[in-house]
């Protein structure tokens, strides 16, 4: 675990952007920024305060280890090493060549970089992260006579460079890598949820283990993993065998053994009956059954293979799902037979409960036939979809 440290030397007297102001940036979706805040709050950060997609925060290491192990919603958590006026790939390149990398991974270890331009004299991401990535590699030729490998998939150090009017922040990826890859979602079926907008519809949906929770079109079951990951308190980022706070030069590797224990120590069982989900499809139920069964307690998730519209619904309960829409389904006045067929599966099946439904197309919304109690903007796999929430008397 952590870095290799062959050929690299820790720089006791460097100190580098995030070290002096004590700030990260948390990358998240614009729909799911307030809700992101306060999931930062709860788990240790300060001064959150909302920028261009994500949110800037203040955290000391335990906090930032403990937001990179648990937070659901954040996509990555970035630490600046270095901010400066930009207005040429020259002037990018000559401040990268002067960062110490050694500082943060060696020539054993390998790297990649992602990049964003805006609005500034430089207008081309991709040859503006090549810049930055020629001048990591020359400043190792340099020191060490050799260079670190990129790799685009699975790198050890993924480094961010992003460039807003004329200002540059090269940033390490203190995550590792996107944090809505859970590690147990072991196949899906065609357009799955993602991981951060499934856990963003159970916290809107406030759900919290008193009455029992049902995905009548559980897919892949993303929705139901999410929901027992939330109940049992396991964190977001239990599968993830290493993250990039490992590479920061001043990680604490005793501080976060801690951390992660006293998360793990939290994690509480789900009792029988509380989460269970359906599907039409046997392949989907199948999938579900073995994506839920990679986490602790998924056994006991009920699932079973039954076409909602034969189900005998679930009375003061919690109702979450993510209907077909667009594309995952075939002919138009299919799809909407099939919403009102749901929208009356609520109203004669669901008494005292309350639905939270995700309509990956808006206009879908009508076909339902029952009266919203709120919607919210919930964007998805480049969907410009609604959460919306029923109470069904």
């Amino acid at each position: 675990m952590g870095r290799f440290h062959q050929g690299a030397r820790v720089t006791e007297s460097a100190m580098y952007e995030y070290q002096k102001t004590g700030r990260f940036f948390a990358q998240i979706s614009d729909d799911l920024k307030d809700a992101g805040a306060c999931e930062l709050i709860e788990l240790g950060a300060t001064d959150v305060t909302a920028g261009y997609s994500g949110v800037y925060f203040s955290a000391d290491r335990e906090a930032l280890y403990r937001i990179n192990y648990a937070a659901r919603l954040a996509s990555r958590i970035l630490a600046p090493i270095v901010t400066f006026s930009c207005r040429s790939t020259e002037q990018l390149y000559k401040k990268a060549r002067r960062v110490d990398w050694t500082d943060f991974f060696s020539v054993e270890n390998t790297f990649a970089v992602f990049g964003n331009v805006s609005k500034s004299s430089i207008n081309n991401s991709h040859y503006a992260s090549l810049c930055l990535k020629d001048a990591i590699v020359d400043s190792f030729r340099e020191t060490s006579g050799r260079r670190p490998d990129v790799d685009k998939i699975r790198p050890d150090v993924w480094l961010n460079l992003h460039v807003n009017r004329d200002k540059a922040t090269i940033s390490l990826d203190t995550s590792g890598g996107a944090l809505h890859r859970r590690g147990y979602r072991e196949e899906a079926l065609a357009a799955p949820m993602q991981e951060t907008v499934a856990a963003a519809i159970i916290r809107y949906a406030g759900w919290d283990g008193s009455v029992p929770l049902y995905d009548p079109m559980c897919g892949s079951g993303t929705l139901l993993c999410e929901a027992l990951m939330h109940y049992c308190r396991i964190p977001s980022g239990v599968f993830r065998k290493r993250f990039g706070f490992e590479f920061l030069p001043d990680f604490d590797e005793t501080t976060w053994r801690r951390t992660r224990s006293e998360l793990d120590s939290r994690i509480r069982e789900l009792p029988h009956g509380y989460i269970f989900g359906s599907d039409l499809s046997a392949r989907a139920v199948e999938i579900s059954r073995m994506n839920t069964c990679k986490l602790r307690h998924g056994e006991r998730i009920g699932l079973r293979v039954l076409d909602f519209r034969e189900s005998e619904g679930l009375e003061d309960g919690v109702i979450i799902t993510n209907p077909p829409y667009g594309i995952r389904m075939g002919k138009r006045e299919e799809l909407g037979r099939l919403y009102k067929s749901l929208g009356d599966f609520l109203k004669k099946r669901c008494k005292g409960s309350a639905a939270y439904i995700y309509f990956g197309e808006r206009e879908l919304i009508k076909q339902l036939g029952l009266r919203p109690k709120w919607k919210k903007p919930l964007k998805t796999g480049g969907l410009d979809g609604r959460l919306v929430k029923y109470e069904l008397f």
